[in-house]
């Protein structure tokens, strides 16, 4: 299976977000082993640093992000998969550019805390505990 990791689910880990970092990451601890399978959009590198890096800090930030991306790929999009957020019915535009990050590199589910916001999503949202299952 391939799955688009959503921005919350870095957030949830990167800053023990509680309860939701404990499934957010074994979560990652498991795609770790499967490098490959996961994606996350191009905009979440740059929304997940701007939400991070202050309680973080900028290099414990851009550590983390370059250990994910050992194991985690980065969504090729372009201009058409931005056309195509654009024509979403969804609510929230930046879960549109997710939804065309997830269709342009192929994924299966979306993995996010916030299923209502994927409701009109062409691709499936799934939580990370249902995401985990998945491998099994």
């Amino acid at each position: 299976m391939i799955f688009l990791l959503d921005t919350d689910i870095l957030i949830d880990v990167a800053l023990q977000r509680m309860p939701y970092a404990t499934a957010a990451g074994e979560l990652l601890d498991l795609l770790e082993q499967h490098p490959g399978t996961a994606w996350i959009a191009w905009h979440t590198v740059s929304n997940f640093y701007y939400l991070v890096s202050p309680t973080r800090g900028r290099n414990n930030t851009k550590n983390f992000l370059v250990d994910l991306v050992r194991f985690v790929n980065v969504a090729q999009t372009t201009t058409n998969s931005f056309l195509f957020a654009t024509r979403l019915r969804m609510k929230d535009f930046e879960d549109a550019l997710q939804v065309a990050a997830a269709v342009a590199c192929e994924a299966e589910v979306i993995v996010t805390r916030n299923i209502r916001d994927y409701a009109r999503s062409p691709v499936q949202a799934v939580t990370p505990e249902s995401a985990r299952h998945a491998f099994f």
